[in-house]
């Protein structure tokens, strides 16, 4: 199987030197010095147990790479639009498309009653929807810290849980889900084959969608957001709304707040993905992360004043520091 890794990144690299040092083909769409070192260096991941890596074709162009049977999508959301067109000669009429992200993906409303047109926070104008085939999606949920201490270069923390499933529930473990687990067991990663990724891409998101913004907003680690307890009472808010949006789509919360923060407490320390993009000013995956709980909730006819304050602050945050879209 030829594999296209799309973004290079943490989780992108991390991918692509654990599939190159199973023995995979695993190529890359890169840029500037990530491009560079890949060039220079192939692929490299450093962890506990030392340093693999392995050979690859890199390129900025996605003609020159062709067709693949498995293209990773693992760039941050925000880019993702203006990216997709250039897909195209990446993704053949067999292929695969696993986006590897944050949050809410432009796939995850398609089909469903009430949503005849794409989510606008996360796939403005359609244009991803456009690009990229509904058929040609799987769902993927990352269960994996990583990061990138220079470019071209992975630092695998913990986790190695990637849940892999079809966009449309009614096709069950397919054929092709098993094809993909197949895959990543063979690079060492723990993959699980989700009856309903959805509700899976939503689980998770339910327990990010405040540590993240939270902690963007105030430069706290986990442990401080969670220690003071009127921040943790505005975060139970948040999460009972967002619970309230997923059981009218069909994604249901099994746990309530408390149980998350018990989870999210262990993490001690912890600085989130969008803590780590402020600090270094890239910018931030809001709209993935809480401004598509804010746009699913206003479609179905759920109030949730917090998250939209939640959304509204981050915002507001991340615009004075040119890290959001100016309005």
């Amino acid at each position: 199987m030829r594999v296209c890794i799309v973004g290079a990144g943490a989780i992108g690299s991390l991918l692509g030197a654990r599939l190159a040092a199973a023995g995979v083909e695993a190529n890359a769409l890169a840029r500037g010095a990530t491009l560079a070192a890949l060039r220079q260096h192939g692929w490299r991941l450093d962890s506990a147990q030392g340093r693999i890596g392995g050979p690859l074709r890199a390129s900025d162009q996605a003609g020159e790479l062709g067709v693949h049977d498995l293209v990773v999508i693992a760039v941050k959301a925000p880019a993702l639009s203006a990216l997709a067109p250039s897909l195209a000669p990446l993704i053949g009429a067999h292929s695969v498309v696993l986006p590897a992200m944050n949050g809410v993906p432009w796939w995850f409303c398609q089909g469903r009653p009430g949503f005849d047109t794409p989510l606008q926070s996360v796939d403005p104008g359609g244009a991803i929807a456009r690009a990229i085939a509904f058929e040609r999606v799987l769902g993927c949920v990352v269960h994996v810290s990583a990061s990138t201490p220079e470019p071209g270069l992975a630092l695998h923390r913990v986790g190695q849980g990637l849940i892999v499933g079809e966009p449309d529930p009614g096709r069950g473990r397919s054929e092709r889900v098993q094809r993909v687990a197949d895959l990543l067991a063979r690079a060492g990663f723990e993959p699980t084959k989700a009856a309903d990724v959805r509700h899976d891409i939503w689980f998770k998101l339910w327990g990010n969608l405040t540590m993240n913004p939270v902690s963007a907003l105030t430069g706290a680690t986990v442990d401080r957001v969670l220690g003071d307890p009127l921040v943790r009472a505005f975060c139970s808010a948040v999460m009972i709304e967002a619970a309230a949006v997923g059981a009218r789509i069909g994604c249901p919360i099994a746990q309530n707040p408390e149980e998350r923060h018990v989870v999210s407490s262990r993490l001690g320390a912890f600085r989130t993905s969008m803590l780590q993009d402020v600090d270094a000013g890239r910018a931030i995956e809001l709209d993935a992360i809480v401004g598509a709980v804010h746009e699913i909730a206003q479609r179905v006819g759920v109030a949730t004043p917090n998250v939209d304050a939640l959304l509204g602050l981050t915002r507001l945050f991340a615009r004075g520091r040119g890290l959001y879209p100016a309005a």
